[in-house]
Order: C-alpha cells, then structure tokens, then sequence
C-alpha cells in the first residue's frame, strides 16, 4: 500500500460540507461527512489537539464514512472557529462547547476521540457520563503530561509563526518532525495557514494561545477523578515515541478507566494519527467495531 494512504473504502467520498453554529456566543465551523451506508448511521466526533484544525481530520473522516456520520469540530480559538476572550480558553470552556455542540445537533448515539489537548476534554466530558457517548478514544494524552513533551510544546509555541510562504512554514514543520507522509504532512500544514495583513502567513489559532497562561490545562487530580467516572468503552492510544504520554500513565489509565484498553502505536510521537496514519486507522475502527 502506497505510504500515507488510508483504507481503499476512501474511493468513493460522501460529499462534505462545511458549517456553522453558534455556541456561548462564538461562531463555531466544523465539517460534516454523513455516512455512505447508513442516514441514521450514529455520530463520530472528532477533536484536534492544541494549535489543531478540523482540517487535520479529513484523511481519517473520510476512512470512517462507511460507518459512521463523522464530524470534526475546530474548537474555539482555532481553525475557522471564533477567536474566545483570553480567559476563556480552559479545558472546562471546550467541555461545555462539546456539550452544546451535540445538543445542537440533536445527536443521540456519539463516539468521541480527541487527540491531545483535544483528548483531554473528551476525557472530563466522558466523566461527566453523557448518555449519548458510545464509545472514547483518547489519544496520546493523560492526566499527567511528561515534562520534557511539556517543555517542547512551549518551545514550539514560542518560537518563530509568521513565515513569508506556506512552503517555508512546512519547512519548519517538516524539520521538527520528518516521519508524517509528505504530502499529508504538507496538506494538513497548508490547512493550518492564515494570511497575516501584510500578506505573509501565520498558524490559523489566536495569537493570545501562543503567551503562557491562557492555555488553561486542568489539574491532573481532576482528570483522574473523570477517568474513574468514565462508564462508556475507552480506548487510549499511545505513540510508542511519545515524550507526552508516558507508558506509566497510560498503563495507569487503562486501570483506572472501568471499560479501557490501550494500544500503542509503533514508529509514532505525539502526533499519532499524523505520525502512522495508517496503523492509526486500523486501531480506530478495530476498537469501534468492538
């Protein structure tokens, strides 16, 4: 199989669209790709991490068609998604936007997954017990985050973000990180792009994200206590190069959530469904399956 490739049932796309809703007063986009074999098929919503797009989903959400109506959320802050007062960009803030999100909608079966930051908040809104959530998946991220990948990620979010191409930023992406497929890679970067006013380009996230402090992460106490509530089947996703989810913590997870199972992706870091998008693929829709 072609390197960066998803499963053949990608061949034949349901057609996306792109749309908005309102949520606690920010106009939130997200992309909808309604299942190719089911109109009541249930709902498969996803959530990108910390400085993430919806648009960094398409690959996988088109795979998942065949099974599900998928969804992906670019949360506030992000994407194509209103830009949020400095203050309210907590974990607890996107929880509640999820939560008016699929009230919005009127979904009544959802399987959630989040990667990162994004992963967080599935973790604390699962805790919370919502009776629509099916299934969990929580990839590469865990109450406790390993201090090294801490130390990187404020590195990364202070270092340069305004380039005078797309294609030199994804020349920056592509140093810090060679293993993704190039030509996923280059999309999902080219996606994560916004004209800057004098024509040059930066990442497509509020710039106040990028000065420490206003990324509220929860205290880890609290996601241990969501984790010990979470009633629906887990699955948490590790990379086995990971320098934020340590095997410790995932192991300590997968005991601590009631219905979990972990799996560990070889030949990915953080960025697992980006990293091995194919073995990736395969671990979601074995786990949904189930």
């Amino acid at each position: 199989m072609t390197a960066g490739r998803y499963p053949s049932i990608m061949t034949t796309a349901p057609p996306v669209r792109d749309e908005l809703v309102e949520i606690d007063g920010l106009r939130f986009h997200y992309r909808d790709w309604p299942s190719r074999r089911d109109v009541d098929a249930p709902a498969l919503l996803l959530l990108h991490g910390f400085t993430g797009h919806a648009r960094s989903w398409d690959p996988l959400a088109e795979a998942m068609t065949d099974r599900y109506r998928v969804l992906a959320l670019d949360l506030r802050g992000h994407g194509e998604t209103d830009w949020a007062p400095a203050d309210r960009y907590g974990a607890d803030d996107r929880v509640g936007d999820v939560q008016a999100f699929v009230q919005a909608l009127g979904l009544e079966r959802v399987a959630l997954l989040g990667l990162s930051f994004g992963g967080l908040v599935a973790t604390i809104y699962a805790g919370l017990r919502p009776s629509v959530l099916t299934a969990c998946v929580v990839v590469d991220i865990g109450p406790e985050m390993a201090p090294a990948g801490a130390a990187r990620i404020r590195s990364n979010v202070t270092a340069g973000d305004v380039f005078e191409t797309r294609d030199a930023a994804f020349a920056v992406a592509r140093a810090e990180n060679g293993v993704p497929p190039a030509a996923l890679h280059r999309e999902r970067c080219y996606q994560g792009l916004m004209r800057t006013d004098d024509g040059r380009w930066t990442y497509r996230y509020d710039r106040a994200l990028r000065r420490p402090g206003t990324l509220r992460v929860p205290e880890s106490a609290g996601v241990w206590r969501s984790c010990e509530n979470i009633v629906a089947p887990t699955l948490v996703v590790r990379g086995a190069r990971s320098d934020i989810l340590s095997p410790e913590i995932a192991e300590r997870m997968v005991a601590t959530i009631p219905r979990a199972s972990l799996v560990t992706i070889a030949d990915a870091g953080h960025g697992v469904p980006y990293d091995a998008p194919e073995s990736f693929a395969a671990a979601i829709r074995g786990f949904l399956k189930g």
